[in-house]
Formats: structure tokens, sequence, C-alpha cells
């Protein structure tokens, strides 16, 4: 990264065999994106921070300055201040980075903008591939709109082009969709109302999927499965476990009858 980012002189290292120029002289009088800067390594973030500070950049290998005059553009998935407080991000990088500052939300957070990118994606494919744009039905788009999308737009384009392939007809169905949205569960997130938010997110896909009755199956899976790991967090023993749940031993007692257990 250190050649990509700086150049090199010839014979600076096995291989440079001729003068390499950089992204950043490369980039002179423009703008030059840095993805990912996040995951920068230290020592490569040292020398971008003088390259900012001071407008010179210095091939590998090469003693001589040269003058450059770059905007940089940055982007991160990653929260730079946590990794300054972990000593995985330079501070005074950060601040000079941190100029203007643009959050995007994550695609679940702007879940109107999922159909118009879902049309896009499908119209870039078939451009693509050379075959007829496919439209998404209103269930199978109602079910776009309500997954997690824990791969971002990455993971719908993904998807998109996939369907492209892959649907049978030029509609898309609920059935056309891969089984990494259909069948997978996402993994909770380790916050307050992870649990609300999958649970939130599956009851929109069984309305989507014309269930009914649904609280009267999902409120004897979700006492079953409350119990079973009250149990065993309790190893077996009954009444602590009745105590976890605000259950009465009695009320433990009668559930298990009732499930069977």
């Amino acid at each position: 990264i250190e050649s990509e980012l700086f150049g090199h002189e010839k014979g600076a290292f096995t291989g440079a065999n001729a003068v390499r120029q950089g992204r950043f002289e490369q980039a002179h009088g423009g703008t030059l994106f840095l993805d990912e800067i996040g995951d920068m390594p230290l020592d490569i973030q040292t020398r971008l921070l003088r390259v900012l500070s001071d407008g010179q950049v210095y091939r590998v290998g090469g003693h001589l300055p040269v003058q450059v005059d770059v905007r940089i553009i940055a982007a991160t998935h990653q929260n730079l201040e946590d990794r300054v407080n972990k000593g995985e991000f330079r501070e005074d990088l950060f601040h000079r980075l941190n100029v203007i500052r643009i959050h995007l939300p994550s695609l679940r957070e702007r879940k109107e903008d999922i159909a118009q990118l879902s049309q896009h994606f499908l119209a870039q494919a078939a451009n693509e591939l050379s075959v007829e744009i496919k439209t998404l039905s209103k269930k199978a788009s109602n079910f776009l709109n309500n997954c997690l999308w824990p791969g971002n737009v990455r993971q719908l384009e993904n998807i998109c082009r996939f369907l492209t392939v892959m649907a049978s007809g030029q509609e898309i169905l609920i059935e056309d969709l891969p089984n990494e949205l259909t069948e997978k569960s996402t993994p909770l997130k380790h916050d307050s109302n992870a649990w609300q938010e999958v649970l939130s997110t599956w009851m929109d896909q069984e309305l989507v999927k014309g269930k009914e009755a649904i609280l009267d199956y999902a409120q004897i899976e979700f006492e079953k499965i409350m119990l079973d790991r009250a149990l065993i967090f309790t190893q077996g023993h009954k009444q602590e476990a009745a105590k976890k749940l605000g259950w009465g031993r009695n009320t433990l007692t009668r559930k298990l009858k009732e499930f069977g257990d």
C-alpha cells in the first residue's frame, strides 16, 4: 500500500524495475478517494499525515520531495473515534481528515431508498447481461424493504444481479429471492433494542407472506424458547428458572406439560 500511495524509485525494492508515480502524484490537482481508511496501518497513517500537512510526498526509496496538491475524500465503516481511543488510529490524522463529515446511514435505516436502488441495480444488471429488465412484485418489494441488509448496498446490488440471472419470470416473486434473505437468520447486535429489531423484521416478513394468527404461534414459540434457555442457564433447576422468568413454580410445571417437556 505504501508504494501504491506514494510511488517508488527504481531499485527501491525487489521488482522495482522503474520509477513509479503513486496515487498522490497521479491525483495532483484533483481528488483522491481513500476507501476504508480506518483499516490503514499506523506506519502508513504517519506518512499520510505528513503528506497532508506538508503537501509533499516522498517515493519509497527516494530522498527528494515531490509537491502535490490533492483534495482527500476518505470513507470508513468503522467508528474512528473508538479506534483513536484504542490507539489504532492517529488522533492528529483523524482531526486533519475530519473537516466536512457526512454520515451515510445504513441501508436498513433508509428503507425508502430500497425500491429505487433495486430498480437501478436490476436495470444495470440487465444492461450488462444484455437481457430484458426484470421487475419486483409488490410482495417481493415489501419483503426487501424489511430485510436487515448486513451487507448494505453492496448486498442489494449482488442480489439484484442474482435475480436477473436466476428468477424464472420477468416479475420477481418472493420465491425467487435467495436463501440468504428468506432463511438465514441475522445475528443479534450487542445493543439494547437488537432483539426487538429482529422481531419486528420477522413480523413484517410473516405479514408479507400472508400469514394469519401469527401471535398464537409466536407466543407459544417465544415461551418455549425462553423456558428452554432459562432451564439451561439454571442447569435444570426449575424453581430458579421460574424465578428468572417471573413465573411461579406451578406455572413453570404447567408449561412444561403443555410443551411436552
